[in-house]
């Protein structure tokens, strides 16, 4: 393994080691409450929702990944991809911890569908760190009309199929929208 790539491993792991202690002290429960793991959980509106390792919205973490490295490789061309990693991580992690405070948990609750929500569990965090990290490395990795096409897909594919993506989220947190709460709920 060359120094570069261990840099990399050891820097998303300082960084979802020090986000999974921070989320934990907060009192987030390490696992679902309902005793394990699984490797994938499918049902958006229920309890075990953000609890598994990935989920609907394991997606929209990988899109963060692509954007964060898209963003940070246009405004610091000459900087190296740890350091654009590091960047990523910060914003990631940051949000990671916002996202379980009582205020968004609270905001997700009053303008989404999303009424079983208590935020996440660790392990989901720690996941979805990590599915931010795969994102940001496909976008280093594959041509930018790729990365362009992941995002869309990934977007129509929630979209149409659980009526919730990144797009959505966004706008359902800074701006809802009684019609589109009327629209997700079916």
């Amino acid at each position: 393994m060359n120094r570069s790539v261990r840099n990399s491993l050891l820097i998303v792991f300082g960084f979802t080691a020090a986000t999974a202690i921070i989320l934990y002290t907060m009192g987030q429960p390490l696992i679902c409450k309902c005793g394990y793991v699984k490797l994938w959980h499918g049902v958006v509106i229920s309890s075990e929702n953000s609890q598994h390792l990935s989920d609907w919205y394991t997606p929209s973490h990988i899109i963060h990944g692509i954007l964060f490295f898209g963003f940070f490789t246009l405004i610091l061309r000459k900087a190296s991809i740890n350091v654009r990693l590091v960047l990523s991580l910060i914003l990631e992690c940051a949000w990671e911890i916002l996202e379980n405070t009582d205020m968004i948990i609270n905001r997700y609750r009053e303008s989404t569908i999303s009424l079983d929500y208590f935020g996440d569990s660790v392990i989901n965090s720690s996941a979805d760190i990590l599915a931010m990290v795969v994102g940001f490395f496909l976008a280093a990795r594959l041509p930018v009309w790729t990365s362009v096409a992941l995002i869309v897909i990934f977007e129509a594919t929630t979209t149409y199929l659980i009526r919730d993506g990144l797009a959505l989220n966004i706008l359902m947190l800074v701006w809802p929208l009684e019609a589109v709460k009327a629209w997700q709920g079916g």
